[in-house]
């Protein structure tokens, strides 16, 4: 007898990857089924400030469901993430396109033209995600622009492409990118508070374009709900299907457990959810044909972040959007001024005085010499109720490669390194180009206290754990990103990107589920 399904496709996770495969399965005709652990937040619904816990941190130990997770690695400190439209809820709209280095390298070196044959794909990624110049340079981008120039750099000083709806500041307007198809949206007005949830309706996260008209196309979406497992209906059939089962996600008991039966399933989780549910169903066989490459080759697209705070009252570095400006150091690098929306305070329990030495014994005796000799500086930080108007996050990317593993615990993932250095927060140019912005303030440099205390770097931006390789001995993925040994099973997030970008990967992600939503066929 036929099996019969509940849909053709369900897919896991709503961010970037999920969003764009929800619409262009949706316009080719089948019954698809979005299930995302985080909650719909919009507009009013995001934390005023990130002082706001319950609507900014997701930690649901302690009943806090907000939009941003951080997961503490062995290797590194992970930024993502949580809610419906996924990581465009939280990150800085920035949309740049890697150099050509990233086409050419990684696990997926030699398997297509990779640079040619996402080109189209991200234009058709810009279009969705409304891709416009910054307009406006503010405090910090005029600061970072000076330093380029000292650098001898300023010709590799430029506004980012942004996924912003800039118009006429709080103004609303009908639909201005999707033919009327869309919401209406306001202008920005430049408060800084893109990373804490538009408060405007100017951002162009997902739940505005993508998954705004995936939803017109019949695609269903179901929050506050964790996809516990996927299991072949029978391992015998190929065309069998699957079975998910989920749990609410928001409860400390297991209410809410469901499942459905579905032809097809794409894992858009993001690495931290997509990589631990491969690795969970390959440990208890649901999914025995999975690659035993699942969690390998994950980067952290090699990042430093430091924040200098200004002493000149004059300066707002709260005023503009989340990334207004960048510029490229050197050939290896990518740096980017970022900043917060006034209030948003939170960062300056977690950091301290930026310190470089070999080891953590070197960076502790630095730290209390910082301590004796400023202590004021470093202290005064923490009492400082304008913080966010007095401080830009500097982060610098690099495309060298660079990877580690992360591979089941007794209660949780852990993370070691699979090849190359390990990843450090310690760049040279890095520390650079943080000095000479906060010369050019008046101001001093720190780092996120566990950077330096654990020598691990935090990033927003990890990739890999499902890359593309040319088998299963190679990658966990075809150059289709279709899984290996099953049928019509996906991945299509950041796990599936198989080099380091060096650059803020989202657009990257969006073009590459473009492609790999091409290829399959109508319903």
């Amino acid at each position: 007898m036929k099996q019969q399904f509940d849909y053709d496709y369900v897919i896991i996770g709503s961010g970037f990857g999920g969003s764009v495969s929800a619409l262009r399965l949706g316009e080719k005709g089948y019954k698809v089924l979005i299930i995302e652990k985080g909650k719909w937040y919009q507009g009013r619904d995001f934390p005023k400030t990130n002082w706001e816990f319950k609507k900014w941190l997701w930690l649901p130990t302690f009943k806090m469901f907000g939009i941003l997770k951080m997961t503490i690695f062995r290797h590194t400190t992970i930024i993502s993430g949580v809610g419906v439209g996924g990581g465009s809820l939280v990150y800085a709209n920035t949309l740049p396109i890697p150099k050509s280095e990233f086409f050419n390298s990684g696990n997926w070196k030699g398997l297509a033209n990779w640079e040619n044959e996402l080109k189209p794909h991200y234009a058709v990624a810009e279009k969705m995600l409304g891709a416009t110049k910054n307009p406006k340079f503010y405090d910090a981008d005029i600061a970072l622009q000076k330093v380029a120039g000292q650098m001898g750099r300023f010709d590799k000083f430029e506004a980012p492409k942004v996924s912003v709806y800039f118009g006429k500041a709080d103004k609303e307007v009908s639909d201005p990118f999707f033919n009327g198809e869309g919401p209406d949206r306001v202008g920005c007005n430049f408060c800084g508070q893109c990373m804490t949830g538009c408060p405007n309706n100017a951002k162009n996260s997902l739940d505005k374009n993508y998954l705004y008209l995936a939803q017109k196309k019949g695609v269903k979406v179901i929050a506050e709900k964790l996809v516990t497992s996927v299991k072949v209906i029978n391992e015998g059939d190929p065309d069998s299907g699957y079975t998910i089962e989920f749990k609410d996600s928001t409860s400390y008991f297991n209410l809410g457990l469901g499942s459905v039966k579905t032809k097809g399933v794409i894992f858009s989780g993001g690495v931290l959810g997509t990589v631990r549910l491969l690795l969970d169903m390959k440990a208890k066989k649901f999914l025995q044909k999975l690659s035993d490459e699942v969690g390998n080759h994950i980067r952290t697209n090699n990042e430093n972040l430091s924040l200098i705070t200004t002493r000149d009252k004059n300066l707002d570095l709260s005023k503009g959007i989340a990334i207004g400006s960048i510029f490229s150091p050197d050939d290896d690098g990518h740096v980017e001024a970022v900043r917060y929306g006034a209030g948003s305070n939170f960062w300056k329990i977690l950091i301290i005085p930026m310190v470089f030495g070999k080891n953590v014994f070197v960076r502790i005796f630095q730290l209390l010499k910082e301590l004796i000799l400023h202590p004021t500086v470093w202290i005064g930080n923490y009492f400082r109720k304008d913080y966010a108007k007095r401080t830009v996050i500097l982060l610098f990317m690099q495309h060298l490669d660079s990877t580690i593993k992360l591979k089941r615990g007794w209660f949780n993932l852990s993370s070691k390194v699979s090849s190359g250095q390990k990843p450090t927060p310690f760049i040279p140019m890095a520390k650079t180009v943080a000095d000479k912005v906060a010369k050019e303030i008046n101001g001093n440099a720190f780092m996120m206290s566990t950077d330096i205390l654990l020598g691990s770097p935090s990033t927003a931006h990890i990739l890999g754990g499902a890359v593309i390789g040319k088998d299963k001995e190679h990658g966990v993925i075809d150059k289709h990103q279709k899984v290996f040994g099953y049928q019509n099973m996906y991945v299509c997030d950041g796990s599936a990107m198989s080099a380091n970008p060096g650059v803020n990967p989202s657009l990257t992600i969006t073009a590459m589920t473009e492609r790999a939503m091409s290829f399959i066929s109508k319903k």
